[in-house]
């Protein structure tokens, strides 16, 4: 900005008969829809009174805005001329001011002669004002709220600044974790991304993250030549071309991310990598379900907190319990923001195996479980010989409607079965109505 503030300017949704699928959101996510990650920039606040300085600090700390650098000062619309006179300034500015009209135009305009092109400006005022609010828009300012604000409405502010709310949104990422190896996790996450691809009738990739040792391309009966370790030798040279050639296609609506599943290999992961990856993926489907293995590293806790859901598999087993709640206790101090993961007990009720209940479970974790499936080893182990799903193996089987109910639950999505009307329906109709 030289002298003045300058601004910046689905497929449908189907299920296969007997179920439908509401068009609407089951319950709307309190924010995973609405406020999208921003990019690598700098942002600094200049507030009035600590009400607003604690939201700019809270959403500082959200996931969403794990990229930017956020500073804090307090002083409003003086502290901001005075610091930018001799220092550049950020790619936005937060500016917290209880001037009247008139002083804050004054102030404004005293405020662009420091301010570099290309500064977003961000108004955090008083007045609820049409008349105001018109004029500091055609003045460049980009955006105006209302005080009190909350860290909500800041994060969906600054999210709309830098991603067009009018474009299809980045897709969601779905982590999938297991509290203990040998759960299931794998194969949860496995047969829940292949249902959300069949009833939704939307794209969805599979990211194995599990180099050495992943089962996707087993349990989808595909032996890619390339995949996930391809991508990650070299994060910054992902792009949508070289994701077409590394992801391999396994239905209309699903592909995979395979891992090369050697050992005679050692494989460098970083946080920062692996988040490329995923960020490049998320660009191109709706839905990105992350395979993450039973391994605790610095690349493994980054994916599974920045992830928009996060579901973890559990036995009913003392070990599973305390796995679970440390992960449940970790993601809810760092995720302040964001729902609380979401549980599946998975094979459960195993004849003559002495087992937590599930109201233990959820008391111990603070949560309700997502879905129990039972111990079926017959159609499990089928299905995995087969390289198959549950539900492709056998619609009937139990598995089935969990994988439904995980499914439509992560895309905040109802399923609504619909029920057979008996041919006398009419004629017990009419009869109602005469009496």
């Amino acid at each position: 900005m030289s002298k003045s503030l300058q601004s910046s300017a689905s497929e449908p949704f189907e299920a296969p008969s007997p179920y439908t699928v509401e068009s609407q959101p089951a319950e709307a996510p309190a924010l995973s829809d609405r406020a999208r990650p921003l990019p690598r920039i700098s942002i600094q606040a200049f507030c009035e009174t600590p009400g607003v300085a604690e939201a700019v600090h809270a959403a500082s700390e959200d996931r969403r805005l794990g990229k930017a650098h956020v500073t804090i000062q307090m002083g409003g619309a003086a502290a901001a001329i005075a610091h930018y006179q001799e220092s550049p300034t950020p790619n936005l500015i937060i500016l917290e001011t209880h001037a009247p009209h008139a002083s804050l135009v004054a102030e404004l305009e005293e405020l662009a002669q420091s301010c570099d092109a290309g500064t977003k400006v961000v108004i955090v005022g008083t007045a609820n004002d049409v008349v105001l609010y018109r004029d500091l828009m055609k003045r460049g300012i980009s955006e105006y709220l209302v005080a009190p604000v909350s860290t909500f409405e800041l994060m969906e502010c600054l999210s709309n600044l830098y991603n067009n709310p009018a474009s299809d949104p980045v897709g969601q990422v779905l982590a999938f974790v297991g509290a203990k190896g040998g759960v299931g996790s794998s194969t949860v996450c496995h047969n829940v991304a292949w249902t959300l691809s069949e009833i939704l009738s939307t794209n969805i990739v599979i990211a194995d993250m599990d180099l050495a040792f992943g089962t996707t391309g087993l349990d989808f009966n595909q032996d890619p030549v390339q995949g996930i370790a391809d991508a990650l030798q070299n994060p910054d040279r992902l792009d949508e071309v070289l994701l077409d050639r590394l992801l391999t296609t396994c239905s209309k609506h699903l592909s995979i991310f395979a891992a090369p599943v050697v050992l005679d290999r050692d494989y460098e992961m970083t946080p920062e990598g692996c988040e490329t990856v995923i960020d490049v993926v998320r660009q191109n489907v709706p839905f990105v379900a992350v395979d993450l293995p039973h391994t605790w590293a610095p690349w493994s806790k980054r994916l599974l907190l920045q992830a928009d859901e996060i579901v973890i598999t559990a036995m009913p087993d003392l070990a599973n319990l305390r796995n679970a709640k440390n992960i449940v206790d970790l993601v809810r101090a760092a995720r302040k923001n964001d729902a609380a993961p979401h549980l599946v007990l998975n094979m459960a009720n195993m004849q003559k195996r002495p087992e937590i209940t599930q109201k233990e479970f959820e008391g111990a974790l603070g949560l309700e479980t997502l879905a129990v499936i039972d111990f079926d080893c017959e159609n499990f182990g089928q299905a995995a010989n087969n390289g198959q799903m549950i539900e492709e193996f056998n619609a009937k089987a139990k598995a089935t409607q969990a994988f439904r109910d995980i499914a439509l639950a992560l895309a905040h999505r109802k399923e609504i079965k619909v029920e057979k009307k008996s041919p006398l329906a009419p004629i017990l109709e009419k009869l109602k109505r005469l009496r």
